[in-house]
């Protein structure tokens, strides 16, 4: 477990270095980031063999399906300028609301899902590992002092 530690601690602290980067090594350091992520569920969330068998590939496509929501979400926001009239400000947001509320459909979809492979408590501390990862990622690549050499808080 203290092995699995270090490794995350180490591509957590090569995050900076995704964000900067560009080409293959920033597709490198992002594919490091994923398998820190997967890492960092499958301890958080205490995957068996088998579970992790089962959960991944659905995880995976709950993955791809909100990124794709995400994406959309993205270029809507952008997409706000003065030039706009009302009425293309009102159905943009339209918009907006309509893709969160896919967003949520989205989980409560996965929600059904993933218990059919994991219990209702693993899943629950999947949402909340999801959240914690996100969190420690932003710290490493908001450059806070300290942080790159420090294993993940709560998961020792």
């Amino acid at each position: 477990m203290f092995r699995l530690l270090g490794l995350l601690a180490l591509l957590l602290a090569l995050a900076p270095d995704a964000a900067a980067q560009g080409g293959r090594r920033g597709g490198q350091r992002l594919g490091q980031l994923e398998n820190a992520k997967i890492a960092f569920i499958t301890n958080r969330v205490s995957l068996t063999q088998d579970q992790a068998q089962k959960f991944w590939p659905v995880y995976n496509e709950f993955s791809t399906r909100r990124r794709e929501l995400n994406r959309s979400s993205r270029v809507l926001r952008r997409d706000v300028s003065e030039n706009m009239s009302d009425q293309q400000i009102r159905d943009n947001l339209n918009q907006s609301f309509a893709l969160r509320q896919q967003e949520l459909n989205l989980e409560k979809e996965y929600f059904e899902k993933f218990q059919k492979v994991i219990s209702l408590r693993q899943v629950a501390q999947l949402f909340v590992a999801e959240r914690d990862f996100t969190r420690e990622v932003i710290k490493r690549v908001s450059g806070a002092p300290g942080q790159a050499s420090q294993a993940i808080p709560g998961d020792d």
